[in-house]
């Protein structure tokens, strides 16, 4: 009699048997790690902070700047100045600060995922990198949108708008940098509407019918974010709006992924109870 060929075990589950206190040990140490990640960025910020603050942050407050020329915007210097004693200080810093979170956030990203996504499906590290890659590109998608399209339309209509000529704009370094990042990070968590549409629909709270559904709904509050993202000029409202209504399309598309996922997990499971 041929035996038959021992069958593969199943992964088991190690944080089905975790006590409470031992997914708190586990959560900070994923913290600790994902911390770690966000130094480590900070320290690749210092290492190039003159480029950094020089061309990166500062790089929009000069006419001759490159996304001015490919966006075909009539550019002007913008004038700043520090007028609390350590401006400069906590622009500076400021500015190693959050580059160095962008630099790090992927390290971030994939602790945290790594983390939560043993209660929603099996621990395969692979698909915790793959899952981790999906939020950090649009993550950072949504940073890139907001530094090359949304800074450069705001920072010049601000700079140019004059309600009388004794008036001149010289704006303060802190708010400047307090604006600029408040419209790059704020374009980063937006663009991550396709994946907390994949998420929500893998916990069956979401589906691409209901977003289907609400589709008008969607283009109207789009541009209303747009209106309160840009400077009242339609052409900005527009140029925010008409990306924001892709990634709403994009979350109806990524919804019925999730949900396909889901329905072959469920099948998966009820399979093995029968």
């Amino acid at each position: 009699m041929t035996q038959d060929p021992p069958k593969a075990k199943a992964p088991v589950d190690r944080t089905a048997d975790m006590s409470f206190l031992e997914h708190l040990e586990e959560l900070r140490w994923r913290l600790i790690k994902g911390l770690g990640g966000l130094a480590v960025g900070m320290l690749v910020a210092v290492f190039f902070s003159d480029f950094l603050v020089n061309k990166v942050m500062l790089g929009p407050t000069r006419a001759d700047f490159i996304v001015y020329q490919i966006l075909g915007i009539d550019a002007i210097d913008l004038t700043l100045q520090s007028r609390k004693l350590p401006g400069q200080f906590f622009t500076y810093w400021g500015t190693l600060i959050l580059m160095g979170a962008i630099i790090g956030s992927p390290i971030l990203f994939y602790q945290l995922w790594a983390f939560v996504e043993p209660a929603l499906e099996s621990a395969e590290k692979w698909k915790s990198r793959l899952h981790s890659l999906f939020i950090t590109a649009f993550f950072i998608a949504g940073v890139c949108f907001g530094y090359f399209v949304l800074v450069p339309f705001a920072l010049q209509f601000f700079s140019q708008f004059q309600i009388s000529d004794v008036i001149h704009n010289d704006f303060d370094i802190n708010e400047y940098f307090s604006s600029l990042s408040m419209w790059v990070i704020s374009c980063g968590i937006i663009f991550q509407l396709p994946v907390i549409s994949y998420f929500l629909s893998k916990f069956g709270l979401l589906s691409p019918e209901f977003l289907r559904k609400y589709r008008r709904h969607s283009i109207v509050a789009c541009f209303i974010m747009s209106a309160f993202l840009t400077p009242p000029d339609p052409i900005s409202q527009i140029i925010v709006g008409v990306p924001l209504i892709f990634l709403y399309q994009l979350s109806i598309w990524v919804s019925k992924k999730g949900v396909q996922h889901r329905e072959k997990e469920l099948q998966k499971a009820f399979s093995g109870t029968n």
